[in-house]
């Protein structure tokens, strides 16, 4: 009965060593290496910019921020996304924040065109003062259709939102100036 046991171990001892390096030889085969690894490209093709506006007038204030990013995958072609931030304010009329978030696309043809398709989602909150104290709170989806004229890192346009809702949009057309540094 031992001597059993033990021509099983002695059979099994091999093959458990070797489906032991087996499996953990490659494992340690990517251990560190001596060769460096090249800098990454990533961050060669990133460009930063968005949108800036104010507007004061008496009685009325419009602050708009929009952050955004772009990765150019070749001159022809690009991808971002960025986050929108719109305040205006009439005094003891209405009131209107909205918030967001956008992504686009970018194609220039020859350089001094730029088309884009951008997607946004905004949650607005609106409020009206005065008689009837009126607020709403909904969410906003566009899908803007663009095209600019482009020189350097300035782009001119003018884009169609094709999702245009009646009830909350009130022009279909958006004009635009884009910056990527």
């Amino acid at each position: 009965q031992t001597m059993k046991k033990t021509h099983h171990l002695t059979l099994f001892k091999p093959l458990l060593i070797i489906l032991f390096l087996f499996i953990f030889n490659p494992l340690l085969a990517q251990g560190p290496s001596s060769a460096p690894n090249p800098p990454s490209d990533f961050w060669r093709h990133v460009q930063f910019g968005g949108g800036i506006g104010l507007n004061f007038s008496s009685g009325y204030t419009d602050v708009f921020l929009a952050p955004s990013a772009i990765y150019n995958f070749n001159p022809i072609v690009a991808v971002g996304a960025g986050l929108n931030l719109n305040y205006v304010a009439s005094n003891n009329y209405y009131s209107s924040l909205v918030y967001g978030i956008s992504t686009i696309v970018l194609v220039n043809p020859i350089p001094q065109i730029q088309l884009s398709v951008g997607l946004n989602e905004s949650r607005v909150n609106y409020q009206e003062e005065g008689y009837y104290n009126y607020s709403e709170d909904y969410w906003d989806t566009s899908l803007i259709l663009g095209a600019g004229y482009r020189t350097g890192n300035v782009t001119i346009g003018i884009g169609f939102n094709v999702l245009q809702n009646d009830r909350y949009d009130t022009e279909p057309f958006v004009p635009f100036v884009r910056a990527y540094f």
